[in-house]
């Protein structure tokens, strides 16, 4: 007997009940239908084994359909029952029940303190979804705690784990959860991909909440895609759905995520009706829901031209944004802020909208940062899993002795080399998005750091100069603030594909942060790297962008030059001359190049 399934022979109470919980996914309806028969039949007989699955998936039913203060009785009372019956791998799924309670009643660090212990003996244990189930859960709890990495990491390896063939429609929850956990990093192209493919495979499920949490997220991807009108049909199909166990459920109903959508999209009278429809929603303790909804109402605040009261509705959580929380995630920060701005201009504030501008921008990068740490946290989880998976493969191999087992190894060694190579390309995937800035193309500030130094000490091994130009466009913050950030991106989008396009082979080209760049340019000395970025200057000059239907013209660039023949030292005093040159340009008047060394005097370049 298989000590982690420990039990008494099957009996009807336990086939209904394992039926029950294999069910929960693919049709929530008839799984409670069914453990409350098995419950009903296991009584009867004193059957704990069946009672305990029975009970399992009653918990689990109340958690998703009811609330947490419900369904935790019910989790405790299964996993008092595996223990009895020496189930491990219903004691496992049991604790991961009641760690999800927790963590939907905002004790995040509790719920990752039970669930964390099981993971080893889980992966052991568990196979296919419920494993998938364990690892999701994980997943959660440090979602919740806004260690994205994490989570990521967790989800992606469940999901590899649930296919569709096997996974009792346990993999359209994944496709849902990973889609909201790129949400928080910021992939919303990514995020909408998943969010489609766990909607296609809803299509064959009875589970109305979870085709509702996929059309809240795709309603968080449109909007912050700036789409909020194709939002309007997911909004009206979620609000048919019930707040019963026949739908949606009376936990994180999200209103309020439903209204910004709709009131960004202009529906005024539907976004007040939701928003009316948050206030009076069972709420649990989750600081996102509760940020999200004071935007909410300050957006319809601001509709009624009410900006005062807006204003002192989100000043009033802007502490809670400002200093964050366990459980407040980066993307909600960025909304809180980039509204709170939106309000203070409206105001006739700008010195106040520049502030939450720059608070919104550092939380940014702060997300982005938080991305790259997790695609390499999901490649190195994988990996690790992966190493288990060929190791439990090779203890089962030793017991097989037929040719069908033969086979069925070889088969196995196929799909895990398979699996290999994916997260062989994925890494070097994410090497190259580690050294590539997204909007621009160019190498990123991390890349100019590692290469300098030995772009310098070749330099110096041929006794060929080394030219360094830092580059910084003029008034951009103006174009921000007149036209806003997207018209920016698509500024800084447009000046680095010209800096690449004016690049020798030999050249490298960086974003250097900001509105700066910076531009390596071997065999070349000041002097002849002046006469480049006065030929890049000009063209820079003669760009012309169609904004609002006008043309928006008149960009220059500042830009200071020092090459190794001034300053040999060492990468950080390079760079920093041709830092110094830079600001004597932007002191000068802007519009110019300052070469290190040159004693005639650094004029604009005509």
């Amino acid at each position: 007997m298989n000590p982690a399934r420990a039990r008494s022979p099957s009996s009807a109470a336990l086939r209904l009940a394992r039926k029950s919980w294999k069910l929960q996914h693919l049709d929530s309806a008839q799984a409670i239908v069914l453990a409350e028969q098995a419950l009903a039949r296991a009584q009867g007989s004193a059957d704990a084994s069946a009672e305990a699955w029975a009970r399992l998936s009653r918990g689990f039913h109340l958690m998703y359909y009811a609330t947490p203060i419900e369904a935790m009785p019910e989790l405790a009372q299964a996993q008092a029952l595996f223990d009895a019956t020496h189930d491990r791998a219903g004691h496992i799924l049991a604790g991961a029940g009641m760690a999800r309670c927790l963590w939907r009643e905002g004790k995040f660090a509790e719920s990752l303190e039970r669930v964390l212990p099981l993971r080893g003996e889980g992966l052991r244990v568990l196979k296919h979804d419920e494993r998938g189930i364990l690892l999701n859960t994980i997943a959660g709890c440090y979602s919740a705690q806004g260690q994205s990495e994490q989570a990521f990491a967790y989800m992606y390896q469940a999901l590899r784990d649930s296919a569709p063939v096997r996974g009792h429609g346990f993999d359209a929850v994944l496709y849902c959860n990973l889609a909201h956990e790129l949400l928080q990093l910021g992939d919303y192209h990514e995020a909408l991909r998943h969010v489609d493919e766990g909607i296609a495979r809803c299509a064959g499920l009875n589970n109305a909440r979870l085709l509702s949490v996929l059309l809240v997220n795709r309603v968080i991807c449109l909007t912050d895609l700036d789409r909020p009108v194709e939002t309007i049909p997911d909004i009206r199909r979620l609000l048919t759905l019930p707040t019963d166990a026949s739908g949606r459920g009376t936990m994180s109903t999200h209103f309020e995520t439903m209204a910004i959508a709709a009131l960004r999209a202009g529906d005024v009278a539907l976004g007040s009706e939701l928003v009316g429809r948050a206030q009076g929603a069972h709420r649990a303790a989750i600081p996102d829901d509760q940020l999200e909804l004071v935007v909410a109402m300050a957006e319809l605040a601001s509709l009624r031209g009410e900006f005062r009261q807006a204003a002192a509705q989100l000043e009033q959580a802007q502490p809670l944004a400002e200093r964050g929380a366990v459980g407040l995630s980066l993307r909600v920060r960025c909304l809180f802020f980039q509204t709170l701005a939106d309000v203070r201009e409206r105001m006739a504030d700008p010195a106040g909208s520049l502030t939450c501008l720059r608070t919104w921008q550092r939380l940014h990068v702060e997300r982005a940062h938080l991305a790259s740490r997790a695609r390499y946290q999901a490649a190195a989880l994988h990996t690790e899993l992966l190493r288990l998976q060929q190791e439990l493969d090779q203890i089962d191999a030793r017991r097989r002795s037929t040719e069908r087992a033969r086979r069925e190894l070889e088969a196995i060694n196929q799909q895990l080399s398979q699996k290999v190579d994916e997260v062989q390309s994925l890494q070097t995937a994410l090497r190259q998005q580690a050294v590539r800035d997204f909007l621009t193309g160019l190498f990123n500030r991390r890349h100019l750091n590692d290469i300098l130094p030995s772009m310098m000490a070749l330099a110096r091994r041929d006794q060929q100069p080394l030219a360094v130009a830092l580059i910084d466009l003029d008034h951009f913050k103006a174009v921000n603030d007149r036209h806003g950030h997207g018209v920016g991106d698509r500024l800084l989008a447009a000046f680095g594909d010209m800096l690449a396009q004016q690049c020798r082979k030999s050249d490298v080209a960086c974003r250097y942060g900001g509105e700066e760049f910076c531009l390596l340019m071997p065999r070349t000395d000041a002097g002849a790297a002046r006469r480049k970025l006065g030929a890049l200057l000009k063209l820079w000059r003669a760009a012309e962008f169609n904004v609002d239907a006008a043309p928006l013209t008149g960009h220059t660039f500042s830009a200071g030059i020092a090459d190794t023949s001034s300053d040999p030292v060492s990468a950080e005093a390079l760079l920093k001359r041709a830092d110094d040159l830079l600001l004597e340009a932007k002191r000068l008047g802007r519009n110019r190049i300052v070469v290190a060394e040159v004693a005639a005097p650094n004029e604009s370049v005509p």
